[in-house]
């Protein structure tokens, strides 16, 4: 089994460190600290490390021999209970490229929580570390009025569900962003109903079904642009943790910047690479990259369908997971159950 960290309580610490971005430039440098007093609030204390709000590293908080150096200090430190990392980006690979995994392995685990880019950290943490960790908000998102993803995040955190279920609406992409008050409270501006779109290959054939698909085993993922650039690596040990994880993996992927072509090359690499042996089932997120339309024929659904049809398992799409608001926070490395109709995921950890 993958190790779980302890649930935190009222009076532990949280480290905030920034092994990507760090909180560096607005809005980031505004809600760092607007995130830090909601979670104070909630009876937590602040261990802020020197990288939090730094921005003088190219594509990344500082120099990456600083990033690793702390995270690794953070997750060694007794006195810290849980990290939550200052935020994503692009660059956190050359942070990973400076960590000793086995560190991390020989001591005690805790909780990390982060997510897009932070999947760097989190893929290793459960295929190298045997530990799990939250694809969930980096700090600023705390910064918000708290809704259903802030307080599932902080559920997983204290340990008090088990049972999660995805929400109703979510954030439509906007060609053209809007503007934000921070100053004053603000929500999700939730304005799309929530419908996935689920297909049951057990024919080997992808067919669209509305009938409530289930499936059980390992989570195991995070963001497709980063899994895919660590193929071949030697963080890469993912086939390896499959083929010898007896329960069988469910994989939970979701595209940030990938455009249709790009997505189905991503999802042929891990295919090729040997990820997807071992698999019970897929758990798609909201595509960002390529959320509507299609380039060439190819798009959200048959990038993946296509390829992935072969292993027989359900594929859920759509799931409230990673950059379309609200996201829903994944444990990677926890044995869960799993089950979907077009209007709803329910993810029950065992």
């Amino acid at each position: 089994m993958v190790r779980k960290p302890k649930s935190i309580k009222k009076g532990d610490s949280i480290g905030i460190t920034a092994p990507s971005f760090g909180a560096a430039i607005e809005p980031y440098s505004f809600l760092i600290d607007i995130a830090e007093d909601k979670i104070k609030s909630r009876g937590y204390n602040i261990i802020e490390g020197k990288t939090a709000r730094m921005g003088d590293g190219l594509g990344i908080s500082t120099d990456p021999k600083v990033t690793a150096a702390e995270l690794t200090e953070f997750y060694k430190r007794d006195d810290i209970g849980a990290i939550i990392s200052a935020g994503g980006g692009e660059l956190m690979v050359e942070t990973i490229g400076n960590i000793d995994f086995d560190v991390i392995k020989n001591s005690e685990p805790k909780w990390f929580v982060g997510y897009s880019d932070n999947t760097s950290f989190l893929l290793p943490l459960v295929t190298i570390a045997n530990t799990c960790g939250i694809y969930g908000p980096c700090i600023s998102g705390y910064a918000k009025e708290w809704e259903g993803t802030e307080n599932d995040a902080f559920a997983l955190l204290e340990g008090t569900k088990s049972v999660f279920c995805g929400y109703e609406k979510f954030v439509k992409p906007k060609e053209e962003k809007e503007e934000v008050d921070y100053s004053k409270p603000f929500f999700y501006d939730c304005d799309a109903k929530k419908i996935l779109t689920n297909f049951d290959c057990s024919s080997k054939k992808a067919e669209k079904t509305t009938e409530r698909i289930g499936m059980e085993g390992i989570l195991l993922g995070g963001c497709i642009d980063v899994m895919a650039n660590m193929i071949g690596t030697r963080f890469d040990k993912v086939a390896d943790f499959a083929r010898n994880c007896d329960e069988g993996i469910l994989w939970v992927m979701e595209n940030c910047e990938l455009s249709p072509m790009s997505y189905r090359r991503a999802i042929w690499n891990m295919k090729e690479a040997g990820w997807f042996e071992n698999t019970k089932g897929f758990i798609i997120g909201r595509a960002l990259g390529c959320f509507e339309g299609d380039l060439m024929g190819v798009n959200k659904y048959n990038a993946v369908t296509d390829l992935l049809q072969e292993f027989g398992v359900p594929i859920i799409f759509d799931a409230d997971i990673g950059h379309i608001d609200p996201m829903l926070p994944i444990v990677m490395g926890a044995k869960a159950k799993v089950s979907a109709d077009s209007d709803n995921l329910v993810i029950e950890y065992l």
